[in-house]
């Protein structure tokens, strides 16, 4: 494999790269080349000031085998290098290759980095792999090959719900209680004289307005209002762009008396719903707005053939309530 360091995301064709990603052993809305490129552009809504990019590509026979998003920043008063979209809004990451490639092009880019930045960095720190990537693995052996010190740990809880059938299939597999709860709750909605909708924003939306209505109900909580700072709200702005103009941003909301009361984020790609955030007004608490539009939106998955809700990176307790069983992402650090 012939290993090239790219200067910027221009130099790589979005085609190439979202067609290597299609075969690759991680296919995820967050290692889509539009995604990648709007997070470094934003440096992840400011989470990294001072980062170098580290765009690396290998070709066998000319053609496009591999793809390492990575970059370099002083980390824990070290400099190490990161996967891009590292750390706190890219629930999945890893590298880009399909699986017989792979632990070929993990010792040749471990060589690669070695080698042409040896003295700039001092450990890999990866995180959000996912716990069932074949990167950990590869990672370990590769560490143990060279003397190096390998350490693997879980950093987040990522919670899924299975879904192979009707939404009353769903419903009959989770806890009694709470299958009782959500009906009850879904059957006071619909017989509130408030006139309480479902509404899916569709590809004629205006998504701007659409986009802003959805951060007015996010920062309703607090802590999301502390998260979404000017520079957060621009990354996200943008993300949320390139999702909807590549048709797989889906955008619900739960209407009570013709206003918008709840909403949810997601990403419908590859066959499954991928929840990234959502967000609540303080109004109508009573009909329990939340829990009622997270209701519709696995019942839209039911109805739409997906196999599974994601409700990706937290350990918060309604994701169990609502039948969700752990994953987990993974960080894995090298030291030289």
């Amino acid at each position: 494999m012939n290993y090239t360091l790219l200067n910027d995301f221009s130099q790589i064709d979005s085609n190439e790269w979202n067609t290597l990603l299609k075969e690759s052993i991680q296919d995820t809305p967050f290692l889509r080349y539009e995604y990648q490129k709007t997070w470094w552009e934003h440096k992840g809504g400011g989470e990294w000031k001072d980062a170098k990019l580290l765009l690396i590509t290998a070709h066998e026979n000319n053609q496009l085998i591999g793809i390492a998003p990575l970059f370099i920043a002083e980390y824990e008063n070290e400099p190490a290098i990161l996967l891009n979209g590292s750390i706190e809004i890219s629930d999945y990451l890893d590298v880009i290759v399909k699986k017989d490639d792979h632990a070929k092009f993990i010792s040749g880019l471990l060589d690669f980095l070695a080698s042409s930045f040896g003295d700039t960095w001092s450990k890999l720190d990866w995180y959000n792999l996912p716990d069932d990537s074949p990167t950990l693995l590869a990672l370990k052996e590769e560490a143990n090959k060279r003397g190096w010190m390998h350490r693997e740990e879980v950093y987040r809880p990522t919670p899924r719900i299975a879904l192979n059938g009707s939404f009353e299939d769903y419903l009959s597999r989770i806890e009694k209680k709470q299958r009782h709860e959500i009906r009850r709750k879904m059957r006071r909605a619909a017989e509130s004289e408030l006139n309480v909708k479902f509404n899916l924003i569709g590809q004629d939306a205006d998504i701007e307005k659409e986009i802003n209505t959805f951060f007015e109900l996010m920062i309703q909580d607090p802590n999301k209002a502390e998260f979404l700072h000017p520079a957060m709200r621009e990354q996200m702005t943008s993300v949320l762009h390139e999702a909807y103009k590549n048709n797989y941003l889906w955008l619900g909301f739960l209407e009570i008396d013709g206003v918008k009361t709840a909403a949810s984020l997601n990403f419908d790609y590859q066959n499954k719903l991928w929840g990234y955030n959502s967000g609540v007004s303080q109004a109508h608490r009573d009909l329990s707005p939340g829990w009622v539009l997270l209701a519709h939106t696995i019942q839209w998955c039911c109805d739409n053939n997906r196999y599974e809700f994601d409700f990706m990176r937290g350990d918060e307790d309604y994701k169990y309530r609502f039948g969700g069983v752990n994953r987990f992402v993974m960080r894995s650090q090298i030291k030289k």
